[in-house]
């Protein structure tokens, strides 16, 4: 009676969790189809999941026509890239320091960090915004990677991991005579992939799918970021062209659908590992 009440409540949730996926999907759906209608089609009012007048104009009018679109495309990879390598590097050091090194006020840094996570990012808009003037930083690159440099959250994340890290690895490297700096970038580093990796993959969405900071800090056209160019498809004095939209909507998704297939790996690791602590 058990097992049959188990099966029941099985196919449940999988009834449900199906009909949510699809409920999900289907925006996109939606707009991968709409990237291959003509603008006539879409705005008629008769769409459907398969496209009835199958066109590459609008691809070819994002990497043809338009010359602002790769540029943008290209500034996009250059903030997250950087962006994220950054992150990486510093939010792992930090997390390491915090969890490992012996130093006065780690506790008080600690519990700083915590009470800085409370605060909402937006907050601290205008504030950035006055001190990156005065360093003569805006409309530049660094002013998207800068004020993003670190995250407290992939900061405790990380910290987390290197307290479950065994010590006798790190005390083993230190018989063999490394150094703590040699340690931490030869063995500890590339021991803690999976949790890098996950670290990595929602750094890179969070600078890729930024819209606020671009606003505010780019005003040159010919450094926008992708969000920021999506959004000027809409202020064109002709209407919104929801055929290009859509185009470099979905364009605009397979970095990070391909960023997720490369390292999905370590990410699901990632995630088991801190589950279990």
């Amino acid at each position: 009676m058990v097992v049959k009440k188990n099966k029941i409540g099985r196919v449940i949730l999988y009834v449900v969790m199906i009909l949510y996926a699809l409920i999900t999907l289907y925006p996109f759906l939606w707009a991968l189809s709409a990237s291959f209608e003509p603008l006539r089609v879409i705005v008629s009012g008769n769409m459907s999941l398969i496209p009835k007048a199958f066109t590459l104009d609008n691809y070819r009018y994002m990497f043809g026509t338009s010359a602002l679109f790769p540029r943008w495309f290209l500034n996009s990879v250059i903030v997250s890239v950087l962006g994220t390598v950054i992150n990486i590097f510093l939010n792992t050091m930090a997390g390491y320091a915090l969890a490992r090194l012996q130093f006065p006020g780690r506790q008080r840094i600690y519990y700083m960090f915590l009470t800085l996570m409370m605060i909402p990012a937006q907050v601290l808009l205008i504030p950035n915004y006055l001190i990156l003037m005065n360093l003569g930083m805006l409309d530049t690159y660094q002013s998207l990677i800068l004020p993003a440099a670190i995250n407290i959250g992939n900061i405790f994340m990380m910290r987390q991991f290197f307290l479950s890290f065994p010590k006798d690895v790190e005390e083993a490297a230190s018989i063999d005579g490394l150094s703590r700096v040699q340690t931490f970038f030869r063995i500890v580093f590339p021991l803690a992939r999976p949790s890098i990796a996950t670290q990595a993959i929602f750094t890179f969405m969070g600078f890729w799918n930024n819209f606020m900071q671009p606003m505010l800090y780019i005003t040159t056209p010919t450094k926008y970021t992708l969000t920021l160019g999506l959004q000027s498809f809409t202020n064109q004095q002709a209407g919104v062209r929801w055929d290009h939209t859509m185009a470099a909507s979905i364009i605009s998704i397979l970095p990070i659908v391909l960023l997720y297939i490369i390292f999905n790996k370590f990410f699901l690791q990632g995630i088991r590992m801190d589950n279990e602590k």
